[in-house]
């Protein structure tokens, strides 16, 4: 698995600090975006959290994430949680050292008591004595919330205090590419009160691995059900749900979100409601399946106008709290499908999410040089060689193609709605539940590319056409002046 390692560099270590003005959460940052460029520690909030207890809860289990392994678990790992300021909100996000659960807090505006919230994304340092100390605060007394160092600390150190190296996979960062993918095709599928929520994620197991397993929502709770029924939800590994735990004593709600229609394992979201905050995990399809090898943004990569729109796109992103596609298609004067697409491929670069609460695609910029993650991607480059080496034939009918592999050849086929199939075994076995298969990509490029040099050349015959009877009109308004002269 290929890895890199990535620095982290913290003026001091995040602490529960006892003072004069009471309690106070400080989260060290390390180097980040903001909307004036890159900061080495940048400053997002200076307030009050309006619920500190269950902020505290939640913050935890992000952190409990970041440093879990629910697939071979015995191979610890740990990367510190990514922040974004979005202006009226706080988001914070981790991954599991497997690829295989997201989680996300979201902390808004509700929960806060005061203090600017800032625009930009960083890293904040978790560290052991900090977690202790967050297990300890109570809802009575008040909490108060810094995110980075202010002026005076920044000025008070000649360099950093604290610093980390970790390896970073490359699928770590696919797979925060591939999540917002998965969940923006995703519905609310069913929504439990406080009680029956506690009550259903303390029946769930907690350790061991058990497999896929699915629920019915059945009125106010939810009923398990042995096989994916007509309105099942999917609930793939639910031990995996364990950091939700940390929360029961403070839901208000739960919200469960997947795919409507799910014969086949599929990812899904659960979300804790809090007051003032929402806590989501979400799902791989399998324990053992990251998110990274999903392949939902294979398409959009492949794309070669995805890319140019991409960079269009990115020009107008401000580390908005929700992206609203109409306005963006309004404003770049592309169709709303090529604005979908631009996104999804800047999600690969970490500047996009999902929000499944409220359906929208949110900015921020991972800090990490997640662009290479593309480039990384072994289907992507496997079907730009063969498009390269020139193996891929389309026949006349224009619905079907052949790709020649070695000393064998694969056949893909277009069905009359435009869904690609082939005969290889990747297809075979996952039946496009994975994304595309190397061939369908490459096939896929080349035709983007035939209809690219068709518009040009239509576009030029055009011209031609014009210029002629351009010259034609001319040539006669003169022969028609000479005879009149």
């Amino acid at each position: 698995m290929t890895q890199s390692a990535q620095a982290y560099a913290y003026l001091r270590p995040s602490a529960v600090l006892d003072g004069a003005g009471g309690r106070s959460l400080d989260l060290a940052t390390s180097g980040g975006a903001t909307p004036l460029g890159a900061v080495a520690n940048p400053r997002f909030l200076a307030g009050f959290l309006a619920d500190p207890a269950p902020a505290a809860a939640a913050l935890l289990a992000v952190a409990d994430v970041a440093a879990a392994r629910y697939y071979q678990p015995q191979l610890r790992a740990s990367l510190d949680p990514v922040v974004t300021a979005n202006g009226d909100r706080l988001r914070f996000e981790s991954f599991s050292g497997c690829c295989g659960v997201y989680a996300r807090l979201d902390v808004l505006g509700a929960g806060l008591d005061g203090g600017e919230i800032g625009h930009g994304t960083t890293n904040v340092d978790v560290n052991n004595p900090l977690r202790e100390a967050l297990t300890r605060i109570g809802p009575a007394d008040p909490l108060h919330l810094a995110v980075g160092p202010d002026a005076l600390e920044v000025t008070s150190f000649d360099g950093p205090l604290v610093e980390k190296k970790v390896p970073l996979p490359e699928r770590w960062l696919r797979g925060f590419a591939e999540t917002q993918v998965v969940a923006a095709g995703f519905e609310l599928r069913a929504e439990l009160p406080a009680a029956e929520a506690v009550r259903f994620l303390r029946s769930l197991p907690r350790g061991g691995r058990t497999g896929v397993g699915w629920v019915l929502p059945a009125g106010r709770t939810l009923r398990p059900t042995t096989r994916p029924v007509p309105g099942a939800v999917c609930l793939p590994g639910p031990e995996r749900l364990v950091a939700l735990q940390r929360v029961l004593r403070h839901a208000l709600a739960l919200r469960v979100y997947g795919p409507v229609a799910a014969g086949e394992p599929t990812a899904s979201a659960w979300e804790a409601v809090l007051p003032g905050m929402r806590l989501t995990l979400t799902l791989s399809p399998d324990a053992a399946r990251g998110f990274s090898g999903e392949g939902g943004v294979l398409d959009a990569l492949a794309a070669g106008t995805a890319e140019r729109d991409a960079e269009l796109i990115a020009v107008l992103l401000a580390w908005e709290p929700r992206i609203e596609v109409g306005d963006l298609a309004a404003q770049s004067g592309l169709s709303p499908e090529r604005v979908r697409a631009a996104l999804t491929r800047l999600g690969t670069a970490g500047q996009i999410g999902y929000d499944t609460a409220e359906a929208a695609y949110f900015h921020r910029q991972l800090p990490y040089d997640a662009g290479r993650a593309e480039a990384a991607n072994p289907r992507l480059r496997a079907a730009r060689a063969l498009v390269e080496a020139g193996a891929v034939r389309l026949e006349g009918d224009g619905a079907t193609a052949v790709v020649t592999v070695d000393d064998h050849f694969q056949r893909v086929r277009t069905d009359e709605s435009g869904r690609l199939s082939c005969t290889c075994l990747w297809w075979a076995k996952y039946r496009g539940g994975r994304g595309p298969c190397k061939h369908a990509l490459a096939v896929g490029m080349v035709r983007e590319s035939a209809a690219g040099a068709a518009g040009a050349a239509g576009v030029a015959r055009a011209a031609a056409v014009a210029g002629a009877v351009g010259t034609a009109g001319t040539v006669g308004a003169a022969e028609a002046k000479g005879a009149g002269a």
